[in-house]
């Protein structure tokens, strides 16, 4: 079995074209997060990242995980998947953005993992584009979403991912992944309205 941490690797492999197709004229697109447009999403990804490799490497406060400009979205990749890799794997990694509990590093890796494949997914569907996750992948994104709480700490301000979806064909893995994380998988950029 891949290690959470090759499969974290791997994840950043599959999004990093998709992410490298945008243009800045893209940056105003809408995007299946609510509220966010491309330039948003991208900054959130790309603090997340930096986020998630400082705790990995020593206590931070959430203000390590705020928004960054998204052009560094590429040296935040590289610099998170470093971190996890040096990472002590004994130590209880504190996430301020869950109530300053701590996790093993490998469940920190997966909530990161299943949050790189899913924001990919976001990138690509505002770009009219796919992202290619390989089978094993898209079963540990699908084992961790499983695992990610539900109920009303869906609805909470500040919520990493939204309610689950119901409605979902039970035999495609990947939409029901997105469903079990709020997103549709079949949401796609809305029409322009019609200009006279």
């Amino acid at each position: 079995m891949q290690s959470i941490r090759d499969l974290h690797r791997r994840s950043f492999e599959a999004v990093r074209p998709v992410v490298a197709r945008v243009r800045p004229g893209d940056l105003d697109r809408p995007t299946p997060c609510a509220e966010w447009d491309l330039r948003a999403l991208l900054a959130h990804m790309t603090g997340q990242d930096r986020g998630f490799a400082a705790a990995a490497l020593a206590d931070v406060s959430a203000d390590a995980f705020a928004p960054r400009d998204p052009a560094t979205w590429e040296a935040g990749a590289a610099v998170v998947v470093a971190a996890f890799a040096a990472a002590d794997p004994d130590r209880p990694v504190l996430m301020p953005e869950f109530g300053d509990m701590r996790f093993p590093l490998d469940t920190v890796i997966g909530f990161h993992l299943i949050d790189t494949m899913v924001h990919g997914w976001d990138v690509a569907v505002s770009i009219g584009a796919e992202v290619d996750y390989d089978d094993d992948l898209l079963a540990a994104a699908q084992r961790i979403a499983e695992a990610v709480p539900g109920g009303d700490v869906r609805t909470a301000p500040g919520a990493p991912f939204a309610p689950i979806l119901s409605t979902v064909d039970e035999t495609d893995g990947w939409a029901r992944t997105l469903a079990l994380v709020g997103r549709d998988a079949d949401w796609h950029v809305p029409a322009r309205p019609l200009v006279d």
